[in-house]
């Protein structure tokens, strides 16, 4: 009998970039965890939120970012003003490329 063991192939690619911006908040989902090495517990918080230039146009650019640890037990509200630091990254999976943004850091502004 053999055992056969599947493999995922990830190369990744060292394109990474990271922006500080004044944003508005879209919304922000509600955090959960999810495994990790470098944690003790073997899990560390994570959270989406979605982020918007402050344009004001109908098509201003939209950012889809990933809050961890800390951060992701931090709560933004819709319309919020934020100055947050971006790392932005790609990654190639079976052919595809893929970007990743991650908030290193996020803050309040008042209005």
């Amino acid at each position: 009998m053999y055992a056969y063991t599947h493999v995922r192939k990830c190369t990744y690619i060292n394109q990474v970039t990271m922006e500080t911006k004044i944003l508005r908040v879209v919304r922000q989902g509600e955090a959960f965890g999810v495994p990790s090495k470098n944690s003790e517990s073997g899990t560390i918080q994570k959270c989406n939120i979605v982020l918007r230039e402050l344009g004001g146009g109908k098509f201003d650019n939209e950012y889809v970012c990933a809050m961890l640890g800390n951060l992701a037990a931090c709560r933004f509200y819709e319309g919020d003003v934020v100055m947050a630091t971006l790392r932005f990254s790609t990654h190639e999976y079976q052919g595809q490329t893929f970007q990743e943004i991650l908030c290193s850091d996020i803050v309040k502004l008042n209005k």
